[in-house]
């Protein structure tokens, strides 16, 4: 029994290494982080992590910035920004938008949350309210514009991380509004079209939109500052060679806004932009990810010990080795294997459009970005369905139902656990880049419960017909985690190769739908699926081998990932 903990114990310790290193990096000369909730100005719950450098004061305030994330994304996405502003002495507020993280949904309301943000960090006592600054990535710019049109003499400067003016959440950029203005805009945006009218994002200095914000009859010069900053009127594009959701994770974005904060705020300790170490903060959380994985399938190795589970565990025959499983073979096993992998990749912007138009976000299912997961989910549970017959037959394991339940809730559970002891001690979440585990808020476990029968039913369905095609007790440990990854994630990583690569090569990502504006966003999301699904694949693969049914590992997955998705989204109805 002692020996069933050890994956356990490692998992536990990687979660206290990479949480102490990311702490150690956030907190750095002194910064204080609060996780802090205030009313905005409709009675709304508003969330954010408050940074505080040593230096600011009561006495002697310090300038502020409002730091923003994106669309279907959390306070914590800005983290990089945030971590460096703080070490140069800024006040940061790390801002949940509206329907965003714990924030009060719903997602797009009150101006993003922007102006109560913005409302928030002036009243602060230790914040100097004639040096503010403004920080937005994607929707988190159409944030802060939205905080600069309400409180329109409250802020001095502001740095747009892909994102723009103008429509369709924000008035139009003029020579003298928003007032000292930096826009970093990737080579390789993705939404070049919707941000600035250009087809191709490396066109954007040649957008008559940004001309009108920048005041040129001609080409803007990336690097080159525009206007006068004492006057308020000053602008600067930057078109570092990345893309949309690299902006967040780019030592070379952080630094343009380390920069051009130091050009217009007043009050900031003097460090070199490129003097940048958040990224050991990302460092950090990867590790305690990756402990959290080894937690859990740690955890259900020691659970599945305890008497109760007896009947869950792999029977053994005569002479002590595991029974005989078959699985597919030869040109069976090709065809399995390139149907699993390439299906679901198939299916992926069709069922995401089909959930777009016919399935809304409602009090019902409020989240429309899982909503789209959930379409996408059950089409493809049922054409696993259909496709069953033709997979190796399996004997059943029978009156395990009960058991697989209770332990796969107490596996996640433990997880759970140790990831609210990992906020509670470290304040981090376990993520990376745009891959975030979070703990949930009352509401989203409410929400939690509406999604979790259909994913879970898809895990069921899917990773059944996984181990009928593919698991053997025969085949090579590493081969068969190897095997099962490639069959969950293979298809997703050829679609964004293919998505990303042609994006270098054209400029632009190609579209399998009519609707242009409908793929950048789906290609950003189908990223996740690569690391989640393979996480799925090494529980199911690895809690298979223990127990020779694929229920529990399906079961785990199912709470797993409802939890991931619920927690990491927008919310656009009221709930």
């Amino acid at each position: 029994m002692r020996g069933r903990w050890s994956l356990a114990i490692v998992g536990f310790l990687l979660i206290l290494a990479g949480g102490l290193l990311a702490h150690l990096t956030q907190t750095s000369g002194g910064i204080r982080i609060q996780d802090v909730r205030f009313k905005g100005a409709k009675g709304n719950t508003m969330s954010a992590l408050l940074y505080i450098p040593a230096n600011a004061t009561p006495q002697i305030p310090a300038p502020g910035i409002l730091a923003v994330h994106g669309y279907i994304n959390s306070r914590e996405t800005q983290d990089g920004f945030a971590i460096e502003f703080a070490r140069r002495g800024y006040v940061v507020l790390a801002l949940d938008q509206t329907g965003h993280g714990y924030s009060d949904p719903p997602a797009f309301a009150n101006g993003f949350g922007g102006p109560d943000g913005l409302a928030y960090l002036r009243g602060l006592e230790f914040v100097d309210k004639t040096n503010i600054g403004l920080e937005g990535h994607s929707m988190g710019g159409w944030t802060v514009l939205a905080a600069a049109t309400a409180m329109p003499n409250d802020y001095k400067s502001m740095v747009l991380e892909g994102s723009s003016t103008g429509k369709p959440f924000a008035a139009d950029g003029t020579p003298t509004w928003p007032r000292n203005t930096a826009l970093v805009f990737a080579q390789y945006e993705e939404f070049s079209t919707l941000m600035w009218g250009v087809d191709l994002a490396r066109d954007v200095t040649q957008s008559p939109k940004l001309w009108a914000m920048f005041g040129t009859q001609g080409p803007v010069e990336p690097g080159k500052v525009y206007g006068d900053i004492a006057q308020g009127t000053a602008r600067v594009l930057y078109t570092p060679a990345i893309t949309h959701p690299a902006e967040h994770i780019s030592h070379e974005a952080i630094g343009y806004s380390l920069d051009w904060f130091a050009k217009t705020l007043k009050g900031g300790t003097p460090l070199p932009a490129d003097d940048q170490i958040w990224f050991r903060k990302e460092l950090g959380t990867l590790i305690a990810l990756l402990g959290f994985v080894a937690l859990l399938i740690g955890a259900f190795d020691a659970l599945l010990e305890a008497r109760m589970y007896s009947r869950l565990r792999l029977p053994e025959i005569a002479d002590g080795t595991m029974p005989a499983h078959s699985a597919a073979v030869g040109r069976r096993w090709t065809a399995a294997f390139i149907l699993s992998a390439f299906i679901p990749a198939l299916t992926y912007y069709p069922a995401f459009a089909l959930a777009g138009t016919f399935v809304k976000p409602s009090a019902w299912l409020p989240q429309g970005i899982t909503n789209q997961i959930m379409v996408w989910a059950v089409i493809n549970a049922l054409i696993t369905l259909a496709l069953m017959p033709f997979a190796p037959k399996r004997a059943s394991r029978a009156g395990i139902i009960g058991q697989s339940v209770v332990i796969a809730v107490a596996t996640v559970a433990i997880g759970y656990a140790a990831l609210w002891l990992g906020d509670l001690a470290f304040k981090i979440d376990f993520r990376f880049w745009i891959v975030a585990l979070k703990l949930m808020s009352a509401k989203q476990a409410m929400i939690f419960l509406i999604y979790l029968v259909p994913f879970t039913a898809f895990f069921v369905v899917a990773l059944h017909v996984l181990h009928r095609n593919f698991s053997t007790m025969a085949a090579g440990r590493a081969g068969l985690y190897l095997t099962n990854i490639l069959a969950l994630t293979l298809g997703f990583i050829v679609l964004l190769v293919l998505q990303y690569g042609t994006l270098w090569l054209t400029g632009k990502l190609f579209n399998p739908l009519p609707d242009p504006g409908f793929v950048p966003l789906s290609t950003i999301v189908a990223i996740q699926f690569v690391p989640l699904l393979a996480i799925c694949a090494v529980v199911a693969t690895f809690t298979w081998r223990r127990t020779g049914s694929s229920l529990p590992g399906a079961l785990i997955c199912g709470l797993f990932v409802t939890w991931y998705v619920v927690a990491g989204t927008a919310t656009q109805a009221a709930f």
